[in-house]
């Protein structure tokens, strides 16, 4: 098995390239059946893509740019997705497990109600995204990801990584942090920093979160 680490977890990575599988390439990721099994589809310039109560396993998706996406109930098992850009894609329920999605933008995305075990996002962009009842059964980690402005609601986050990602103004609701990783990211800017309870950080993040949370709070500091 193909595996990297971060923080404290290992992430089991889809290994497409590893069994000598041969992928098919498809036209569509829509099927009567409700699978699309061993495929590598992409290099699609899209007006809309929609999927629902569809399954992807074991399968590649390269360059796909749609303006607008719509996935409910799709689950994806064994799949890469890469240098694509799904614009303000709305995602409602499904499973992710050994995925890994690299150099893709999500940017203003609702991802409401998945579930993601052995996840890797790589290199993503989220801003203005928010994420909602989102909860890692398994390893999950964020890599070199922007969540500028993103908001993280009754999501269960507990034991997943976030490592050299940009968390400005990225807001963590109520939820389950306990054992999330944040060290290696800049958190002055967060907020919701009294949600943030048991939590890994490094020595040096302490005086990060206090600016965040005086920055939140609209503490003025002075004599007068």
């Amino acid at each position: 098995m193909t595996t990297r680490a971060f923080g404290h977890t290992t992430i089991t990575l889809p290994e497409l390239d590893d069994l000598g599988l041969h992928l098919s390439r498809v036209d569509t990721l829509d099927s009567p059946r409700g699978t699309v099994r061993e495929f590598t589809y992409g290099d699609a310039d899209l007006r809309s893509l929609d999927l629902a109560d569809a399954r992807l396993v074991t399968g590649r998706i390269t360059g796909v740019h749609t303006k607008r996406a719509e996935f409910e109930s799709l689950d994806l098992h064994r799949v890469e997705i890469t240098g694509s850009n799904l614009g303000a894609a709305r995602w409602t329920e499904g499973k992710l497990t050994r995925v890994h999605i690299r150099d893709c933008k999500l940017m203003g995305a609702a991802l409401d109600g998945l579930v993601l075990d052995d996840v890797l996002f790589e290199g993503c962009k989220f801003d203005y995204a928010t994420f909602e009842k989102v909860r890692a059964t398994g390893s999950v980690a964020f890599t070199d990801c922007a969540f500028t402005e993103a908001a993280f609601t009754d999501c269960d986050l507990a034991d997943a990584v976030f490592s050299e990602c940009t968390l400005r103004l990225t807001e963590f609701g109520a939820g389950q942090y306990r054992n999330l990783d944040l060290r290696g990211n800049d958190l002055s800017r967060i907020r919701g920093v009294a949600n943030l309870t048991k939590i890994r950080i490094d020595h040096g993040q302490q005086t990060q979160l206090a600016e965040a949370l005086v920055d939140e709070l609209q503490i003025a500091l002075g004599d007068e």
